[in-house]
């Protein structure tokens, strides 16, 4: 079994201190990324300027990350999305459906979005999909959920790489 790293504790780090502060309470995913406090300083923005406002709808944003990270089986994303994707509309039976891989039941637009977060996932290529993309999003949007995809590979491989569980 392979050792994980260590978790640095907001005490030896200022600002893994303030942001376990705001959300009042421990973030193994900050803890490990903060062996690199560098890295951990730049992504916190970076994540933000990506899942915070802008052209796609939040639950679009919750449901093309729900849909990576149930096809990457993060667990640690998957819980942290699972109750933001609650506040942004997602149902029950909606994150039921984008865990076994269905699209029924979602809107054209939404069943692209996904459909595309799939394949992008699965083969870091959207060929297959990009185009049905157009026909619902413009560039701006298109470009802010391939974002959304590539932030969700990039936590997940993280997480699932160093073994993180959630906290609860």
């Amino acid at each position: 079994m392979a050792t994980p790293v260590r978790l640095v504790e907001p005490a030896q780090n200022e600002f893994l201190g303030e942001l376990e502060k705001r959300a009042n309470h421990p973030n193994h995913f900050f803890r490990s990324m903060a062996n690199r406090p560098e890295v951990l300083k730049h992504f916190v923005p970076f994540y933000g300027s990506i899942m915070g406002p802008g052209s796609v709808a939040r639950r679009t944003k919750e449901l093309v990350y729900l849909t990576v990270s149930y096809t990457n089986k993060c667990a640690y994303c998957t819980a942290a999305h699972v109750a933001s994707g609650r506040k942004a509309g997602v149902t029950e039976d909606e994150m039921g459906a984008l865990e076994g891989g269905q699209d029924s039941g979602f809107t054209a637009s939404e069943r692209a979005a996904i459909e595309y977060a799939r394949e992008l996932t699965r083969t870091a290529d959207g060929a297959q999909t990009r185009d049905a993309l157009n026909e619902y999003y413009n560039d701006e949007q298109i470009v802010e959920i391939t974002l959304i995809a590539a932030l969700a590979n990039f936590t997940n491989r993280f997480n699932n790489g160093l073994d993180l569980v959630p906290e609860r």
